[in-house]
């Protein structure tokens, strides 16, 4: 049996084109497990969006509470002793007192 010899210039052509296949080959399984890899970062960070928003709806509505006129009216009354203001107390702007 006869082998056929192959010249230089058919092993290297076999051989760059093995390299770009492989070359193709790995940039494709690359680019698919970064385009996985930044579909769950994404979708972490679209959690943390929702519970961030969540945290927000929760503290304006403690804001409110804490900011409502019965409660702040409640506080001034019990805690700091203050007292409704007497009709004589009131000083109208422009008005002269002797």
């Amino acid at each position: 049996m006869v082998r056929k010899k192959y010249s230089w210039k058919h092993v290297l052509l076999v051989a760059g084109l093995a390299i770009l296949f492989l070359g193709n080959i790995t940039f494709y399984i690359w680019y698919q497990s970064e385009s996985i890899r930044l579909g769950y970062k994404i979708h972490d960070l679209e959690n943390q969006l929702e519970k961030r928003q969540e945290e927000i709806k929760l503290l304006e509505a403690k804001k409110e509470a804490l900011l409502s006129p019965d409660r702040i009216d409640r506080l001034a009354k019990d805690e700091l002793n203050l007292q409704e203001v007497k009709p004589e107390q009131i000083i109208f702007e422009g008005e002269i007192e002797k």
